[in-house]
Formats: C-alpha cells, sequence, structure tokens
C-alpha cells in the first residue's frame, strides 16, 4: 500500500502533472506557463482534488481536450479515480497575456511564435509597437493582418530576416 501524502506534496504534485499538459494548438508551452492555473485545492479525507483553470478565451474549441487531459495527468501523477479529480474552467476572473509565465513567454519565441509585447490592445491594434521577431531578434517588424489564424494571434512580417511570423495580441 502506498504511503499517505500531505496536502502539501499533493499539490506539488498536481502542479508537476499540470505543467506537463500542454496547449492543443501551441504544443511547447503548458497550462501552466501560460497562466491558465487559477487555483488548486487538495482534500485529504476522502482524497480529493479540485482544479481551477481560466480560459485564455472563452470560445476557445480546445477547452474539453484541456480539460480531459489535465484530468488524465492528475489521475496518472497521484493515482487517483475519476471521481477524485474535478477540473473546471472559472470565470471569477478573465485571463490576459500578463499571466504567460517568462518561461512560457521563451517557449513561445522558441516555438517561432512572439510573445505578446507589454501594450494595451489599442496600441496594437493601431500598430503602434514593435514585436520582435522569435527567429532573429530584430524588432524591424510590421503588422500584416491584425487577424492571424486564431482570434489570439496576429501576423507579422520580419523586415531583416524576411520571415513572416505569429505573434500573440495582447490582452
Amino acid at each position: 500500500m502506498q504511503p499517505k501524502l500531505s496536502a502539501t506534496v499533493m499539490k506539488e504534485r498536481v502542479m508537476t502533472a499540470l505543467a506537463g499538459v500542454s496547449d492543443p494548438e501551441i504544443p511547447t508551452i503548458s497550462i501552466v506557463d501560460l497562466g491558465m492555473v487559477e487555483d488548486v485545492r487538495v482534500h485529504e479525507a476522502p482524497t480529493r482534488v479540485e482544479v481551477d483553470l481560466v480560459p485564455t478565451f472563452l470560445g476557445c474549441p480546445a477547452l474539453a481536450m484541456i480539460s480531459q487531459r489535465a484530468m488524465t495527468a492528475i489521475r496518472t501523477q497521484l493515482g487517483l479515480s475519476s471521481d477524485q479529480v474535478r477540473v473546471v474552467f472559472s470565470t471569477r476572473s478573465a485571463w490576459d497575456t500578463t499571466r504567460i509565465h517568462p518561461q512560457g513567454r521563451d517557449r513561445l519565441k522558441a516555438f517561432g511564435m512572439a510573445p505578446p509585447p507589454k501594450v494595451s490592445a489599442s496600441e496594437f491594434v493601431a500598430g503602434q509597437t514593435s514585436v520582435a521577431c522569435p527567429f532573429c531578434g530584430s524588432e524591424d517588424t510590421k503588422l500584416e493582418n491584425i487577424f492571424g489564424p486564431t482570434a489570439c494571434r496576429a501576423m507579422f512580417y520580419c523586415r531583416r530576416c524576411r520571415n513572416p511570423f505569429e505573434a500573440i495580441k495582447p490582452v
């Protein structure tokens, strides 16, 4: 029989499990890196884990997939059954791009996507900011299209290395 884990150790293991759950559209970044984990509650008797996630976009078609992957990761990490793990999307607070962890910003660049610039959404839409190219680092870039492949991304072009790239829009 496995020794009983403290709530603190269980919470650490839950966060480890969630750090392994990648965003379905950007597989190099986890839901932890994106700042989607709002709250983790561990109940010891009976053993239960409840996780609140903040959706990056309420209309995201991947929310059910993210929730399922999170539940599976937690169950696997802690050896729990389905009825002992609950993962829900909470709208108590809104997600915004300031929630992306520094490691997540680096992982976006490694994927070839520019992290959101630290400007207002209106400055971004008006093209009043430069976005560093994730390939060469140049800020000699141009907003090509505010409408990228998803609602949260825009298309840019780097004049230096001549690569097109996506950038996460600031929210």
